[in-house]
Order: C-alpha cells, then structure tokens, then sequence
C-alpha cells in the first residue's frame, strides 16, 4: 500500500520516539507530554488517517489496526527511520503493538490500548454507533461557549478523563472538536469492534502496558509476552495523559531505556 502523508508535530533530539493517539483523538492529546520527552527524544506526535490533520486511508482500504498501522511505517519510511519508540493510547495502543510485531518497534508502551479483548465485539453487519460523534458534530460552532461551563466539560471528558477538571477548557474544546470531525470516525470504530490483536508472541522488544484506574472503557488484560510489564496508572482515566502526565512520561522514558540497553 503507498505510503499516506500523515500530520505530525515534531520536537526534541535524541532516539525517535512516536505518540499515536486514539480513536475519535488527534495528536493535541499528548500535548501535555510533549515538552518533557522532547528533552530526551526525538518526539513525533501524528494524526491517524482520517483524524486531526491527516487524510483517510486510500479508498477500498479499511481502517483496520494493521492498515493503520502500515500508514505509520511508510510515515516511518517518509522520515528515515527504520525503527522507533512507540507510544500508543487506545486504539493508538493496539497501532502501536501491531508495528511491534513488524519489527519497527525499539520499544511499546500501550497505555490503556484497545484489541486486547478475547473476541471482536461486533459482527459484521449489525448496526453501527456513533450517536454520541454525530452530537458532537452538531454542537460544534457551539463548543467554544460550551466549554466555559465546568459541568458540561465534565460531562463531555468524564468517559476518557479520570479528572476532567485537569484539562484546561481550549484542550477539551479541541478534544470534543476532534471527536465530531474525524472523517474517519465512523468506518474506524467498525473496523476496531469487528477485530482483536494478535500476535503477541511475535513481539520482541520492550514492552509495557498501562490502565487507568478510572478507566471506564479497558479493563487490565495480560500479554503473552515475555517480560511484558502491566501497571495500573492510580487516578488515571482512559486518557491519563491529562491526569497523570508525569506517570505517563516516567513510564515511556523507563520502557525507552530497557529497549536501549536491549539493543546494545
């Protein structure tokens, strides 16, 4: 499949290190991250096919996690890297091992990562959601004067955020903003529900998978991987970047250096 130009913020120096953010998400989500592993990475913040900034895939692909994950690696090839660090949140998470079993990974943290279940939780051709991003869609030339107001951000973050009062009100304007306008939304979360990962035993790097304590949508699942680290995040929701963004870049740092001293 070509390669897909996808958006990307870049900054820092050192090893790369790439951020994937989750369904219904754009890169803006590790922006309270961002400064922090810039100080010790080559930090590469990108925009899934058909979310924030990036296009969709091609037509007739599906956006499955591993057509997602192929758009990363020729991304990866765009820049020169043959491998990097990967960071992934969600559906960012499930990305992020499926380039693990590629071997374009030099380590994984999969915080809160989607695929882990045992079976896919749709079946072809039952009836799609989405209800809640078509609202979100209609309320968007609302959404900045909707976000003064603490309880409606509450309301609108309380299903990812372990505290919404963490994020500050432009944030959570542009996470619900991001929400309603991905393109790719809908097709995405079908191709999600309608698999799982697999795999895991291909994985051979580094490897750390974190939840959320608050998490209301992963519960902790363990990994077929050898010295696979699980950690539970206390506080945290299923975007804890927000909650807990010192955690999260402890935990990406630690994972970072196992892979360096792996490597040697």
């Amino acid at each position: 499949m070509p390669a897909t130009t996808l958006n990307i913020v870049r900054c820092g120096q050192g090893e790369p290190l790439i951020l994937i953010h989750g369904i219904g998400g754009e890169l803006c989500v590790w922006e309270p991250v961002m400064d922090v592993l810039a100080e010790r990475f080559d930090t590469i913040a990108v925009d899934l096919p058909g979310f924030g900034g990036s296009p969709p895939l091609p037509d007739g692909v599906s956006p499955a996690p591993a057509a997602l994950a192929a758009a990363i690696g020729g991304l990866m090839d765009e820049l020169g890297l043959a491998s990097a660090h990967l960071a992934g949140n969600s559906l960012g998470g499930w990305v992020a091992l499926e380039l693990g079993t590629g071997h374009r990974a030099r380590s994984i943290t999969a915080i809160c990562p989607a695929g882990l279940w045992e079976r896919p939780l749709r079946t072809p051709g039952a009836p799609g959601r989405g209800g809640a991003q078509r609202l979100a869609r209609r309320l968007g030339p609302l959404l900045s004067l909707l976000m003064f107001s603490r309880r409606f951000r509450r309301l609108a973050l309380g299903n990812v955020v372990g505290d919404p009062d963490r994020v500050p009100r432009d944030a959570a304007r542009r996470m619900v903003r991001s929400y309603g306008r991905a393109p790719a939304y809908a097709a995405t979360n079908i191709a999600m529900r309608e698999g799982f990962f697999t795999g895991a035993e291909e994985i051979g790097v580094p490897l750390t998978v974190a939840y959320g304590e608050r998490d209301r949508m992963i519960r902790p699942v363990r990994l077929p991987v050898p010295g696979a680290r699980i950690t539970v995040l206390p506080g945290c929701g299923h975007i804890p970047m927000w909650d807990r963004p010192d955690l999260v870049t402890a935990l990406i740092a630690e994972t970072a250096d196992v892979g360096r001293v792996a490597a040697r």
